[in-house]
Protein backbone atom coordinates (compact mmCIF):
# COMPACT_ATOMS: atom_id res chain seq x y z
CA UNK A 1 0.00 0.00 0.00
CA UNK A 2 1.10 3.57 -0.54
CA UNK A 3 2.94 5.09 2.41
CA UNK A 4 3.53 8.65 1.15
CA UNK A 5 1.47 11.02 -1.01
CA UNK A 6 1.87 10.33 -4.73
CA UNK A 7 3.14 13.87 -5.40
CA UNK A 8 5.99 13.27 -2.95
CA UNK A 9 6.82 9.90 -4.54
CA UNK A 10 6.87 11.53 -8.00
CA UNK A 11 9.14 14.34 -6.80
CA UNK A 12 11.51 11.87 -5.12
CA UNK A 13 12.02 9.84 -8.30
CA UNK A 14 11.57 12.46 -11.06
CA UNK A 15 15.29 13.16 -11.67
CA UNK A 16 16.22 9.48 -11.95
CA UNK A 17 13.27 8.80 -14.27
CA UNK A 18 14.13 11.76 -16.51
CA UNK A 19 17.69 10.40 -16.82
CA UNK A 20 16.40 7.20 -18.47
CA UNK A 21 16.54 6.80 -22.27
CA UNK A 22 13.51 8.19 -24.16
CA UNK A 23 11.91 9.68 -21.01
CA UNK A 24 10.63 13.21 -21.69
CA UNK A 25 8.38 13.87 -18.70
CA UNK A 26 6.93 12.63 -15.43
CA UNK A 27 3.47 13.32 -14.04
CA UNK A 28 0.57 11.98 -12.03
CA UNK A 29 -2.41 10.27 -13.59
CA UNK A 30 -5.07 7.69 -12.94
CA UNK A 31 -5.71 4.17 -14.17
CA UNK A 32 -8.65 2.01 -13.11
CA UNK A 33 -9.58 4.58 -10.48
CA UNK A 34 -6.18 4.50 -8.79
CA UNK A 35 -3.45 7.15 -8.87
CA UNK A 36 -0.37 6.27 -10.92
CA UNK A 37 2.96 7.89 -11.68
CA UNK A 38 2.98 8.65 -15.42
CA UNK A 39 6.25 8.41 -17.32
CA UNK A 40 6.14 9.95 -20.79
CA UNK A 41 8.52 8.58 -23.42
CA UNK A 42 9.22 9.44 -27.05
CA UNK A 43 8.51 5.84 -27.99
CA UNK A 44 8.01 2.54 -26.22
CA UNK A 45 10.79 0.06 -26.85
CA UNK A 46 10.97 -3.62 -25.89
CA UNK A 47 12.23 -4.06 -22.35
CA UNK A 48 14.67 -6.65 -23.71
CA UNK A 49 16.46 -3.94 -25.72
CA UNK A 50 17.21 -1.92 -22.56
CA UNK A 51 19.81 -2.62 -19.90
CA UNK A 52 18.25 -3.28 -16.47
CA UNK A 53 19.32 0.16 -15.22
CA UNK A 54 17.62 1.82 -18.23
CA UNK A 55 14.18 0.32 -17.58
CA UNK A 56 11.30 2.28 -16.08
CA UNK A 57 10.29 0.52 -12.85
CA UNK A 58 6.83 -1.07 -12.65
CA UNK A 59 6.13 0.71 -9.36
CA UNK A 60 7.60 3.36 -7.07
CA UNK A 61 6.83 3.86 -3.38
CA UNK A 62 3.83 1.53 -3.76
CA UNK A 63 2.36 3.41 -6.75
CA UNK A 64 2.03 1.75 -10.14
CA UNK A 65 4.02 3.38 -12.96
CA UNK A 66 2.28 3.89 -16.30
CA UNK A 67 4.49 4.47 -19.37
CA UNK A 68 2.90 6.47 -22.18
CA UNK A 69 4.48 7.14 -25.60
CA UNK A 70 3.91 10.76 -26.66
CA UNK A 71 6.51 11.17 -29.40
CA UNK A 72 9.17 13.85 -29.59
CA UNK A 73 8.46 17.12 -27.82
CA UNK A 74 9.06 20.21 -29.91
CA UNK A 75 9.05 23.84 -28.85
CA UNK A 76 6.28 25.75 -30.62
CA UNK A 77 7.02 29.25 -31.93
CA UNK A 78 4.94 32.15 -30.65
Amino acid sequence: MESIPIAQAKTRHEAELLALPNVTGVGIGERAGRPVIKVFVTEKVPESSLAPEERVPASLEGYEVDVEAIGAIEVQGS
